[in-house]
């Protein structure tokens, strides 16, 4: 009699589960794979996308605000040397665009960093710009502001996860993250610099005839603080969402 039920209460419990796990609610932002699948990767580059027009809009279930505009806090480019080099810094910039990327290719490999591939048509650049030293044999020092509009961009991504157990299920941490970024398309413009117009054409002539040197100067701060962003965005929607839920079996 104790062994029947022993055996009821093993089936009663074993249903319970099952039954959990069908009623269990997918997240509308959730796009599911299936763990076996021979083409995954194809199947998260897609899961990733449909999560796009959500983290634009945020997600408040996961206290995830909208993503855009990207803010980050400055930007410092010495882009001449020399006591009296031209130096720009940046200030309260916010970056458009970037929810509007696209996952061309994803790549997971066991006990191997993960790369991914992402295009982003365009992103603008808003800020608070000061400046100091010699620009084109004028005196460079001023306030204003800067805009730029970067187009044709290809962010190429490498991190590393790793899992842990939370209340009983296992959950996901991005714990490391690179960004390089190819930036084909460059147009920068300063105004309002001291209200004086010849600084300002000065200084717009030297961003149009040079806009990728200060690109490539601006990009190694870029890089670090876009991959900063983007590890606290894909943590903030890891450390809610258990494993479990972002696959169908």
């Amino acid at each position: 009699m104790v062994d029947y039920l022993q055996k009821i209460i093993v089936v009663a419990v074993a249903v319970s589960y099952v039954q959990a796990a069908k009623n269990k609610v997918i997240p509308p932002y959730i796009k599911q794979c299936v763990r076996n699948d021979p083409k995954l990767n194809e199947c998260l580059a897609a899961e990733i996308n449909h999560l796009r027009p959500y983290l634009k809009e945020g997600i408040d279930e996961i206290e995830l605000p909208p993503v855009e505009p990207f803010r980050m806090d400055s930007l410092s480019l010495a882009i001449t040397g020399g006591s009296n080099g031209y130096k720009i810094t940046l200030r309260d910039i916010d970056l458009y665009g970037i929810s509007n990327f696209s996952i061309q290719r994803i790549v997971l490999r066991s006990n191997l960093p993960f790369e991914g591939r992402v295009r982003i048509p365009k992103m603008t650049m808003d800020a608070k710009y000061a400046s100091t030293g010699v620009l084109l044999v004028l005196p460079a020092n001023g306030n204003g502001t800067f805009h730029a509009d970067l187009g044709d961009v290809t962010a190429i991504a490498k991190g590393v996860l790793s899992s842990y157990q939370k209340d009983s299920e296992e959950y996901y941490s991005l714990d490391g993250l690179e960004v390089d970024l190819i930036i084909k398309k460059a147009y920068m413009v300063v105004s309002k610099v001291n209200n004086n117009r010849i600084i300002v054409e000065a200084t717009n002539l030297f961003l149009r005839e040079n806009g990728q040197e200060v690109l490539q100067v601006m990009m190694p701060q870029l890089r670090s603080k876009l991959a900063a962003i983007f590890k606290r965005i894909v943590n903030q929607l890891l450390t809610h969402v258990p494993a479990d839920t972002f696959f169908s079996n």
